[in-house]
């Protein structure tokens, strides 16, 4: 059968993008390789035509140079064929990049629509709003009933702002005084033999002639005044 049909030749694929643009920069890298050495001769040639006479051998230097410098114009072109090829190849390249990334992009919106209609079917937002509301509720009944356990006893409410202030004044006073008298409050500390006398005023006991002391009275065994014995009846 092969030998009366022959054989089914493979198609090969044709190239990519970027196959061809860069076998077309190849081709541009060799064209101004060429470029370069013609401009080297024509640096040649001029140098040649300065040092010769005019005459024929200077017309046969120019005429070299023209040929040489045809060629140049020739590279030159295909030059900037290639690179108008290479350019046009470069926004195909773009473009078809972008239509891959646009066609992700959809791909992945669709997606994420999917799910995101599949997640609002499961969503409300009227039970939204009312979660909310019993939460709101739910805070300011924990609020009352901390402030409710936080208020004090037995605590009058007409308090003065002034009269605390002083008393506040006078408690501080009195606890500089008692770090001033060795940390022991002033209605604690002992008071004073002088300060005794003057608050009983006693007078002063009699003093006898010439600075004698009197005798002291003898007591008995109870420490009560002994009684003479003479006043006493048999």
């Amino acid at each position: 059968m092969k030998r009366v049909f022959g054989a089914r030749k493979e198609k090969t694929p044709p190239p990519t993008v970027e196959e061809a643009t860069e076998r077309i920069n190849k081709r541009g890298d060799g064209v101004d390789d060429k470029i370069k050495k013609l401009d080297a001769e024509l640096v040649k040639y001029r140098e040649q035509i300065k040092r010769t006479r005019p005459g024929p051998a200077q017309e046969a230097v120019k005429a070299r140079a023209m040929r040489i410098l045809k060629q140049k114009k020739m590279y030159e072109g295909q030059r900037d064929m290639l690179y108008n090829q290479t350019f046009n190849l470069e926004q195909v390249s773009f473009a078809t990049e972008g239509i891959k990334d646009a066609q992700q992009t959809m791909s992945a919106m669709k997606a994420a629509n999917k799910e995101l209609k599949g997640t609002m079917k499961t969503l409300k937002i009227d039970d939204i709003d009312k979660m909310q509301d019993e939460m709101l509720d739910l805070v300011d009944y924990s609020t009352e009933i901390q402030e409710s356990l936080g208020r004090s006893y037995n605590v009058p409410d007409d308090l003065d702002e002034e009269e605390l202030m002083g008393e506040l004044s006078a408690l501080e006073a009195e606890m500089g005084e008692t770090e001033h008298d060795g940390g022991v409050p002033s209605y604690l500390q002992p008071e004073k033999d002088g300060d005794l006398e003057s608050e009983l005023n006693l007078p002063a006991a009699p003093s006898t002639a010439h600075g004698a002391q009197a005798n002291p009275q003898a007591a008995d065994e109870y420490g009560f005044p002994a009684v003479p014995r003479a006043s006493l009846r048999t």
